[in-house]
């Protein structure tokens, strides 16, 4: 079963969220460095800081990125973990287009 996940930061922004990208070996043009079972991966910025949406394989796929790799990569770039996560075990998923 699908699993998603919706990571809120706090007065976080752009120019961090490609500095992480860039720490976690991830190249949005060539797509590559993305880690293992994520299916989709979308962010933007919100009223208060940034927003990543993403959708796994299954939930230990995400488990293991953050821990391995995200968490790291956060702290490295001197970023807070999200301030708010939502997830769900999903029963539909479908990526269109």
């Amino acid at each position: 079963m699908s699993y998603g996940i919706v990571l809120e930061f706090e007065g976080v922004g752009e120019d961090a969220y490609w500095s992480a990208n860039k720490r976690l070996g991830i190249d949005t043009d060539a797509r590559t460095g993305y880690p293992d079972g994520l299916l989709v991966h979308a962010a933007g910025p919100t009223a208060s800081g940034w927003i990543v949406v993403e959708v796994w394989d299954e939930r230990s796929s995400q488990e293991r990125f953050m821990a391995e790799r995200l968490g790291a990569a956060l702290q490295a770039e001197g970023l807070p973990a999200p301030s708010r996560v939502t997830d769900s075990e999903l029963v539909n998923a479908q990526a269109l287009g």
